[in-house]
C-alpha cells in the first residue's frame, strides 16, 4: 500500500518495543507511521524475518527494518531481511543500498541511504558503512551529487543521521535545500524531540522539500518498559497536522 503521508508529505517513523506497542503506535498515529524493528536485536536473520511477519501483519506493512542505532554493521542483515520481508520501509548504510534494492526484488520497497553531516553545509558525508565511517578522509559529497547516486543505486531517500537534534541546522537547511531541487524524499534522524521538532520539520518543509519522514526514536521511549510512549505519539501527529 505505501507510505501513507500525512496530506502527502510527512510520515513519522518511530520505534516499536514490542508487538502490541506496535499496534498501539499505528493507530495512535492513524496509520501516518512507519514502525521501527531493528535487525540487531536479534541473534540471526531466520529469526528476526520470524518476528518481523508478525508486524507485517499487524502494521498492514507498515514496518520500517532498521539497523540499530544506525550501526552500519547490521547493512547485511537488513539486505537478508529484504530478500522474505517486504517492509514499506528500508533503513540501510549508503554503501548498501544497491544490494538491498536487489535482494527486496521490487521498485516498491522504500529503501533510505545513511549519509552524515560533514562539518561543511552543502556536502554530507556517505562514507557511512562499517569499514569507511572509520577512514581518516571521509568522502564528503554535494548533496545533489549524492542524490543522483542514490537514485542510480535504487534508494528513494536521505536519512541524515546524526543530526543532534539541532546541533547542524544549517547542515540540515543545505541538505533539505538539495532535496527539494531533486524532488527527494528526506528523513532526518538523530536527537529528534518534542521540544524541537517543529523548528527542525519548518527548516525542512520551508526549504521546500515534498515529503518528509522524520525518525523519532530515544526521546519518546520509556526507559522502564522499552516501549514508545503512545501519548507522545499523539502529540507529534497533532504537531504534524498544524505543520502541513
Amino acid at each position: 500500500m505505501g507510505i501513507n503521508y500525512y496530506n502527502g508529505r510527512v510520515c513519522l517513523n518511530v520505534l516499536g518495543g514490542s508487538l502490541d506497542n506496535a499496534r498501539d503506535i499505528y493507530e495512535a498515529a492513524e496509520h501516518h507511521v512507519e514502525v521501527g524493528v531493528l535487525t540487531a536485536n536479534y541473534p540471526d536473520v531466520p529469526s528476526a524475518v520470524e518476528d518481523m511477519n508478525k508486524y507485517m501483519d499487524v502494521l498492514e506493512g507498515n514496518l520500517s527494518v532498521g539497523l540499530g542505532g544506525g550501526n552500519p554493521n547490521q547493512w547485511r542483515a537488513v539486505a537478508e531481511v529484504a530478500k522474505s520481508i517486504k517492509a514499506n520501509h528500508f533503513n540501510q548504510a549508503f554503501c548498501a543500498v544497491g544490494w538491498t534494492r536487489a535482494n527486496v526484488g521490487n521498485d516498491e520497497c522504500h529503501i533510505n541511504a545513511m549519509v552524515a553531516p560533514s562539518g561543511t553545509p552543502g556536502l554530507v558525508k556517505i562514507s557511512t558503512g562499517p569499514i569507511s565511517k572509520d577512514c581518516p578522509e571521509p568522502a564528503l559529497v554535494p548533496v545533489d551529487t549524492c542524490i543522483a547516486m542514490v537514485k542510480e543505486m535504487g534508494g528513494n531517500s536521505l536519512k541524515f543521521f546524526p543530526m543532534g537534534g539541532l546541533k547542524v541546522a544549517d547542515e540540515l537547511k543545505a541538505v533539505a535545500e538539495g532535496c527539494a531541487r531533486q524532488n527527494f524524499i528526506l528523513e532526518p534522524t538523530g536527537g529528534i524531540s518534542l521540544d524541537n521538532f517543529e523548528e527542525i520539520m519548518h527548516i525542512i518543509l520551508d526549504a521546500g522539500v515534498e515529503k518528509v519522514i522524520p525518525h523519532v526514536y530515544s526521546s519518546i521511549i520509556d526507559k522502564e518498559t522499552g516501549c514508545t510512549r503512545i501519548e507522545d505519539v499523539k502529540a507529534f501527529l497533532s504537531m504534524v497536522k498544524q505543520l502541513v
